[in-house]
C-alpha cells in the first residue's frame, strides 16, 4: 500500500470515528449514562475503568472515553502519515494536526461536563466541537484526493454565495437543535439540569430554519441544474436535498411521538450527516487538480460566465 492510499484511509477512518463518537456520545445521553464515570479523568476515585457496581450506564459511559482514545490514536497515526509524505504536502500535515489538536479539546470538555453535573450548554460546546472535527477531517479526507495547484471555480459567484447561504443556514439549523437539545427532557443523567428555554418556542424557531434550508438547497440544486454545472455539484446538492428531507423527517416524527430513544439517536447521527451534505456541496463547486508536470498544461475547462478568462487558458 502506497503511503498517499494510507492517508487517505487514515483520514477517512478519522471522519468516521468522529461521527461514531457523536452517535455513543448520543447512547451515553440518551441512556441516562452521563454521570455513569461520575469523576473525570478516573471514572472512580479509585479508577480509571468502570465497576461491575456502576452497572450498564457505568459500561456505557466509559465505552464512549474509550473510543475517545480510539480516535486519538487514528489522529495521531494520520498525522505521522501526513509528515512521511514525500514530498510532503503543508496542507495535509496542518490539516490532520488540526484534527488531532481537537481531540485534546474533546477530553476537556468532556471533564468539564462531568465536573459540572452536565451542563446543557458544556454538552452542546461538546457537540459542536465535533462537528468542527468532522469539518476538518472530511477537508482532509478530500485533499488527499486531489492536487496542489491553484483552485478552480466552477460555478459564477452568485451560485457561490447562494452556496454559502445554504451552508450557512446549515449551520445555523445545527447550532438551534443543539439549543433545542438543551431544553428536551433527554439530560443523560436523572438529576441533570436543563437550559431553561421553552422546548416549543425554540423547537419552532428550530423548525423555521430547517424549511429555510430545505428552500435554499432546492434553489440551489434547480439553479445548478438549470446553469448545466458539473455533474458532481449537481448530484451533490440532490444528494444534500435528500438527507434533509429524512432528517426533517425524523425530527418531525421524533418532536410529535414525544422523543423515543431511537428516533433522537437517529436525529443526531443525521445531524452529522447534513453537515457531510454542506462540506460536500461546497466542495464539488470547485476543483483543485495535481500541478501539471514539465511540459504539460491542466486541462482547460470553461470559466464562469462572470469571471475574466484566465491568461493560460485564453
Amino acid at each position: 500500500m502506497s503511503k498517499s492510499t494510507l492517508l487517505r484511509r487514515l483520514a477517512l477512518a478519522s471522519l468516521v470515528a468522529n461521527v461514531g463518537l457523536v452517535v455513543t456520545g448520543a447512547a451515553v445521553r440518551l441512556t441516562g449514562s452521563g454521570l455513569g464515570c461520575p469523576t473525570w479523568p478516573k471514572c472512580t476515585d479509585a479508577s480509571y475503568t468502570t465497576t461491575r457496581e456502576m452497572g450498564v450506564h457505568g459500561v456505557i459511559e466509559f465505552g464512549n472515553r474509550l473510543l475517545g482514545v480510539v480516535l486519538a490514536l487514528i489522529a495521531l497515526a494520520t498525522f505521522i502519515a501526513a509528515l512521511l509524505q514525500k514530498p510532503r504536502r503543508r496542507s495535509l500535515v496542518l490539516l490532520s494536526l488540526a484534527a488531532g489538536l481537537g481531540i485534546p479539546g474533546q477530553v476537556v470538555l468532556g471533564g468539564i461536563t462531568v465536573r459540572t453535573g452536565l451542563n446543557p450548554w458544556v454538552v452542546g460546546l461538546h457537540f459542536l466541537l465535533s462537528m468542527a472535527l468532522i469539518t476538518a477531517t472530511w477537508a482532509l479526507w478530500q485533499r488527499t484526493r486531489e492536487g496542489d495547484a491553484p483552485v478552480r471555480r466552477l460555478v459564477t459567484t452568485p451560485l457561490r454565495q447562494l452556496a454559502a447561504l445554504t451552508a450557512a443556514a446549515s449551520a445555523a439549523v445545527i447550532v438551534v437543535g443543539v439549543i433545542v437539545t438543551g431544553s428536551g427532557p433527554h439530560a443523560g443523567d436523572e438529576n441533570a439540569k436543563r437550559n431553561g428555554l421553552d422546548p416549543t418556542t425554540i423547537s419552532q424557531a428550530h423548525a423555521d430554519l430547517v424549511f429555510l434550508l430545505i428552500g435554499l438547497s432546492v434553489a440551489l440544486w434547480f439553479a445548478l441544474r438549470a446553469v448545466g454545472a458539473p455533474a458532481p455539484a449537481v448530484r451533490a446538492a440532490a444528494l444534500f436535498v435528500a438527507v434533509e428531507l429524512s432528517q426533517g423527517l425524523i425530527g418531525f416524527v421524533q418532536y410529535f411521538t414525544h422523543l423515543p430513544v431511537a428516533l433522537v439517536a437517529a436525529h443526531m447521527l443525521g445531524a452529522c450527516l447534513v453537515w457531510v451534505g454542506t462540506l460536500n456541496v461546497l466542495w464539488r463547486l470547485r476543483d483543485r487538480p495535481s500541478p501539471a508536470t514539465p511540459g504539460e498544461e491542466l486541462p482547460a475547462v470553461s470559466p464562469p460566465a462572470d469571471e475574466p478568462v484566465p491568461a493560460s487558458v485564453a
